[in-house]
């Protein structure tokens, strides 16, 4: 496919780098696979909802649309070529073969502007009305709102195992939503730039969030039966999520710690290898019995050998994590601070003095900062 010069606010992903566009309130964000029947409905439902929605101290009124087409061989591209050209609202990302919905939400982001970001599926099974009522709750205490599905119009055979799933990942990783996999979210800006999106990670969005030290919390959200086409997901992704979710485990626990997995492992291990072999020591030294053709002597070795790699292991990923610090912004979790500057900014805004409320642009600049943008200090 030829370079599409981007028009009405539609861009293309081929070779190319999407063109700047107008920067808006908020971004709603749509990885497409095979929903061409669903797109007009679905893009309707979105600007009836969004044109409707006041604007207030949490977002304005502009908004746009990102659908990003994740390798769809069905006319979904066209459709949303036909989409943008009627709406400058609308815009798109075209993959050059199926990436998978992380990648296709990490592209969308990347190619929006919106301070508060919504996700959604492009199967008309989320429902669109429900996106105001999610933005209001960043109102409070709150950067991520998840939805979850309270009356879920999905078969048995996927219901139950979702529940399994939904409660493993919240033993493991701390957090309990009813819902860890709904498409449906609602997060500020920075929460999308401090949270990567690879592989299959988008399960796990809410989870990974958390741990960073955002405020997650859960609205329960209208489910609607699938219109059109069916499911890109089988139950293998469950298998998969299995893996993803010890791979959570060490980025959401051990990130700075490799040492304390590997090396824990490797301690325990080695303690029940030395426990082995000193009983057969024992009974070499004390019964005199040869102990040469026993099996439990070459498992007490293995033990033992097994415990020395993964504490060297341990180390050697501590080497590394120390180099990958050093590079980190240690401010990087700060929400929020308190100086002069902001106290006076803070009493300015609660007497409604707007000219006085501005924020000075140091204080904006390090507690806002997506990854990789330079910032001054705070003062």
């Amino acid at each position: 496919m030829a370079p599409i010069n981007p028009t009405d606010g539609t861009v293309t992903v081929d070779g190319t780098t999407p063109a700047p566009a107008t920067p808006v309130d908020i971004s709603v964000l749509v990885p497409v696979k095979d929903e061409v029947d669903s797109l007009e409905q679905l893009t309707t439902e979105i600007a009836a909802a969004l044109d409707a929605r006041p604007a207030d101290d949490i977002a304005g009124e502009q908004w746009e649309v990102i659908f990003v087409d994740d390798g769809s061989a069905d006319g979904s591209w066209e459709e949303i070529l036909r989409l943008s050209a009627r709406d400058s609202r609308i815009r798109g990302l075209c993959f050059r073969r199926n990436f998978g919905k992380s990648a296709a939400l990490a592209a969308g982001f990347a190619a929006s502007t919106g301070r508060i970001i919504v996700t959604l599926d492009g199967d008309l099974q989320d429902d669109p009305a429900e996106v105001p009522g999610m933005i209001a709750r960043l109102s409070g205490p709150v950067d991520l709102v998840a939805g979850y599905k309270a009356d879920r119009r999905d078969p048995l055979g996927k219901r139950l195992p979702s529940k399994l799933f939904n409660f493993v990942t919240g033993m493991v990783t701390g957090l309990k939503l009813h819902d860890h996999n709904c498409g449906l979210k609602v997060a500020r800006r920075e929460v999308f730039a401090r949270t990567p999106l690879y592989g299959e990670m988008h399960r796990y969005f809410a989870a990974i969030s958390h741990a960073q030290g955002f405020r997650v919390a859960e609205q329960p959200v209208n489910h609607r039966p699938r219109q059109f086409g069916s499911s890109k997901f089988g139950l293998e992704r469950y298998a998969r999520g299995g893996l993803d979710l010890l791979t959570i485990l060490s980025l959401t626990r051990y990130t700075h710690r490799p040492a304390h997995l590997f090396g824990g492992v490797g301690l325990i291990m080695g303690l029940v290898g030395f426990g082995v072999l000193a009983y057969l020591s024992g009974i070499r030294l004390f019964a005199d019995q040869a102990i040469g053709d026993r099996p439990l002597l070459i498992l007490g070795v293995l033990l033992v050998l097994l415990a020395m790699q993964l504490v060297s292991l341990g180390l050697l990923a501590e080497m590394i994590t120390n180099r990958e610090v050093v590079r980190e912004d240690p401010l990087r979790y700060v929400s929020d601070v308190a100086d002069r500057t902001t106290n006076r900014d803070r009493e300015a805004a609660a007497s409604g003095d707007v000219a006085a409320a501005e924020p000075s642009p140091a204080v904006v600049e390090r507690v806002v900062a997506e990854p990789g943008r330079s910032s001054p200090a705070v003062s």
